[in-house]
């Protein structure tokens, strides 16, 4: 993947790659040299091709030299939210079993604590101004370095929730990225004109890979934000080309009286993905700014899957039609492919599609077809002219301001609280972050805890954007004949509370 990036520096190594908040510039030079310095670093560690690095820091532009460092040097790259709480963290380290962590100082100490009851990882940190110890150790090395990377070696582990609880790491190669990354230039047109305005996290796939991938293999501008404020946004707006977002994004930049066409007077392409972008947002905006969101469809396994077109009609309520060398089929509960109309199973095929789950073979044989098509889990319909539209999700995830949250696992942390017997979660339509979490609980005979019990007791265990929005005290809860909770019920219940 690097190669694709350092044929860019090759072409222009003196342009501007990034202009981060505090107005400080990163050449495409100096991408490759602080790249190479970590890299040196990592192997002068001991760390050997194909070993994790665990990262879990704030957004700088350090962090993200880390990441190319480890493509550099055939590391596997492990991006963790910022958000997640130790009890989360346990089953991460645990589980992808990293020779190296990077956190932040002022965590260092209970990370090292979590380190040493879980790997055999070192611990380093890297600050919110890009500061620490792998900064500091990194800055010593020698900036030469050949990359070592092979196109069917793992670039990284994106963890991905589960229904039962239990996070899947989803193992991305490095021609996923590389077929991934040059089909959304091709298809968006990116070129070095471009100024990619970058306020999205950087711990999944739509920060991390789509916008930086886009923006450095074309030589375009990265305006680096350290996160999405609409105010800021509004500012940046005129000096840049391209934004990516989650819905979220949008809906906030609409409830802004002042935002509108001066502000996209130089704008070319708005995209929206990682959850999906209600028509009257998408109507809404391009009434205020005459710019029509480009609506996309991805997901860890297989990056972009769909695109709604550059300079064909972008279609509301729809996510496009599938990019340049990938396949999309919607099958029936047999993995026949259905006509035109009919709903059903969305299943991908195509060099953009992962190499499977982290020590998971039996799930990774689950989830792929006998001919070879994996199964997103997602539900939807091709119209005649090959525009997909997701109708559904058939394993009940909650996408809430862009994140995933799966049902199970925030159940499995309100079972454990004293006082509930049983609970149910769902997602609820919400304005501002597409879906709301929300929990229905049973409270048991001798104790009926309080909203505001649950949630404290929830926040040392679930990261914020899994904490339910509202909490619902009921005496049972509803099920069919099987004994299932019937959560469709719910959400009619709940649903416009």
């Amino acid at each position: 993947m690097y190669r694709e990036i350092a044929a860019a520096i090759d072409r222009q190594p003196d342009a501007v790659a990034i202009e981060a908040d505090d107005a400080r510039q990163y050449r495409f030079c100096d991408i490759d040299e602080w790249s190479a310095r970590y890299a040196n670093f990592f192997c002068a560690s001991g760390l050997r091709r194909g070993d994790r690095v665990a990262v879990q820091a704030e957004k700088t532009p350090q962090c993200l030299f880390v990441y190319l460092a480890c493509l550099r040097a055939g590391l596997v790259y492990v991006p963790l939210n910022t958000a997640y709480q130790a009890e989360e963290l346990e089953h991460f380290l645990r589980d992808a079993a990293p020779a190296l962590v990077v956190g932040s100082a002022r965590s260092e100490a209970s990370l090292r604590d979590l380190v040493a009851s879980t790997c055999d990882a070192r611990v380093f940190t890297l600050d919110a101004d890009g500061q620490g110890s792998l900064a500091e150790l990194a800055a010593a090395s020698d900036h030469c370095f050949d990359t070592v990377e092979a196109e069917d070696d793992l670039a990284a582990l994106i963890y991905t929730s589960g229904t039962t609880g239990r996070s899947k790491g989803a193992m991305v190669t490095h021609r996923n990225l590389v077929c991934n990354a040059l089909a959304l230039i091709s298809a968006w047109q990116f070129s070095p004109r471009d100024v990619l305005l970058h306020t999205l996290p950087i711990f999944h796939v739509h920060g991390l890979f789509v916008a930086n991938h886009c923006a450095l293999i074309s030589g375009a501008k990265l305006l680096w934000r350290k996160r999405f404020d609409p105010q800021s946004v509004m500012c940046d707006l005129p000096a840049s080309t391209v934004f990516m977002g989650v819905p979220t994004y949008y809906t906030r930049l609409l409830a802004q009286p002042a935002f509108g066409r001066e502000h996209c007077r130089n704008m070319r392409l708005f995209v929206s993905g990682s959850a999906p972008l209600m028509a009257d947002t998408h109507r809404e905006f391009e009434l205020r700014t005459g710019q029509r969101i480009l609506e996309r469809y991805g997901m860890s396994e297989a990056g972009m899957i769909t695109s709604n077109p550059l300079l064909g009609e972008r279609r509301a309520g729809t996510v496009g039609v599938p990019l340049p060398g990938v396949s999309v089929r919607v099958a029936d509960e047999r993995d026949r492919p259905l006509t035109c109309g009919e709903v059903g199973a969305i299943q991908v095929k195509g060099e953009n599609v992962f190499k499977g789950y982290w020590r998971m073979p039996e799930k990774t044989r689950e989830e792929f077809t006998a001919d070879g098509w994996f199964r997103t889990g997602d539900l939807g319909v091709s119209g005649g002219d090959g525009y997909l539209s997701i109708v559904g999700r058939a394993k009940d995830l909650i996408i809430t301001g862009g994140y995933n949250v799966y049902p199970k696992e925030v159940e499995l942390a309100l079972d454990q609280l004293a006082g509930v017997q049983e609970s149910a979660v769902i997602g609820v339509p919400d304005p501002d972050f597409g879906e709301a979490v929300t929990a229905i609980i049973v409270p048991t005979k001798d104790s009926a805890p309080t909203e505001g019990e649950i949630l404290a007791a929830l926040r040392s265990r679930l990261a914020n954007y899994k904490l339910p929005k509202r909490v619902h005290l009921v005496a049972e809860l509803p099920r069919n004949a099987m004994g299932k909770v019937q959560k469709n019920l719910l959400r009619e219940r709940y649903g416009g509370i």
